[in-house]
């Protein structure tokens, strides 16, 4: 049985990915950029909830040098899927991840003396000369190695024939912030290695600092390439960063009304009976709920219908809920209802959800989950079309 086909019907609640948006967005993007700084998309985690393959053609077409991942298994979708650009992997690899990456041209980070010796090894076995990039550790505390201990570690693998330092590269704590004293004192760190390593006559090709925020709010350390995630997808990594003006959200959360009920006066609604109703009602139910990643709230929130705001009333339960539809007395089943995205004149933003959920962008539009199914619109041909579910997190 093949759920993809297009017999099998779409859930009546889904997240839409506008690829012209994006398409879009890219343009902006790289127009912003200088034209010797390249671009690095950032499709780690399914591009964001987005679909890491759909993001990638788009990028390809619009200029991105290459793509930024962060598991061998989010590598091995792109290549399979025919993606043939770099492809850098984030964080570390395992020793038995390695000869994937060699055999399948994926670039890794190599930020200690073993995976050195062992990725050179195995390079020489594949007859490959083999890219990698250098993570310095320049006060975030995560990744890289030390920005005061990086130059044995370099010229460990300049030494190394079957090795090719391609990339050095460090990563902002706080660059979407006002405050860029600490992000100063990073790019100052990294700027310490580099020269360093001019001292000792190494060169390099791409040396990269800025994630988004860094992209908007530092041009000083673009360098050779940036690694934009989170703006290619249309939101803004904090409200205080500069703003590029046409950059829009790519995706939406819809549902169709599965249900209308009338409520008397002193009548409850769902789990708990968070909700009384003190006149007479006109609910909706929307068969989405905190087992599709909508945050589980009490009579807060709201959803767009025929344009206008339906107030979310008592609890959301795992796949289903309630929204008042008195004002809106044209609402009908299966209408669609618009729970992040644009509807009419409105808007309901991540941002909004984020509040709902008590958390941040990135954690609502990587968090929307595996039933939910996307529905791809606006691509090259204009068809919309359904691809396969979210991969799992």
């Amino acid at each position: 049985m093949n759920l993809n086909s297009d017999n099998f019907p779409l859930r009546p609640a889904w997240t839409e990915i506008d690829l012209g948006r994006l398409r879009r967005n890219l343009q902006l993007i790289r127009g912003d950029l200088p034209r010797a700084v390249k671009l690095l998309a950032v499709v780690k985690d399914e591009a964001y909830g987005h679909g890491a393959l759909d993001v990638a053609r788009v990028a390809m077409e619009e200029g991105a040098w290459g793509f930024g991942l962060s598991t061998l298994e989010e590598a091995m979708h792109l290549r399979e899927g025919g993606i043939t650009a770099p492809l850098l992997l984030l964080g570390e690899r395992q020793e038995a991840e390695l000869p994937w990456c060699v055999a399948h041209d994926l670039t890794v980070c190599v930020n200690e003396p073993h995976a050195v010796r062992r990725l050179a090894k195995l390079a020489a076995e594949f007859g490959k000369r083999v890219p990698v990039h250098v993570k310095i550790h320049t006060g975030m505390s995560r990744y890289g190695v030390r920005w005061d201990e990086a130059l044995p570690l370099i010229e460990q693998i300049i030494a190394e024939k079957s090795l090719l330092l391609e990339g050095m590269m460090t990563h902002f704590s706080q660059s979407d912030e006002a405050d860029k004293t600490f992000a100063n004192l990073q790019f100052s760190r990294f700027s310490e290695v580099l020269r360093a390593m001019e001292q000792k006559g190494i060169s390099v090709k791409l040396r990269h600092t800025c994630n988004s925020g860094g992209f908007l709010d530092l041009p000083q350390a673009h360098l050779d390439m940036v690694r934009v995630g989170i703006l290619l997808y249309g939101v803004f990594p904090s409200t205080v960063c500069r703003k590029i003006p046409g950059i829009e959200p790519v995706m939406s959360v819809k549902a169709r009304i599965a249900a209308v009920q009338k409520l008397n006066p002193g009548e409850v609604v769902g789990y708990g009976m968070r909700y009384t109703a003190q006149s007479e009602r006109r609910i909706a139910i929307l068969p989405i709920g905190y087992g599709d990643g909508f945050p589980r709230v009490r009579n807060e929130g709201c959803a767009l219908i025929h344009g206008r705001r339906a107030p979310l009333i008592g609890g959301i339960a795992m796949d289903a809920l309630m929204v008042d539809v008195t004002d809106i007395p044209e609402a009908k089943m299966w209408d669609e209802a618009v729970l992040m995205g644009k509807q009419g004149s409105d808007e309901i933003t991540v941002r909004d959800i984020a509040k709902l959920k008590n958390s941040v962008t990135y954690d609502v539009l990587t968090n929307w989950r595996l039933r939910l199914r996307r529905k791809s619109v606006n691509s090259h041909s204009g068809i919309p079309r359904e691809v396969e579910p979210m991969a799992a997190k």
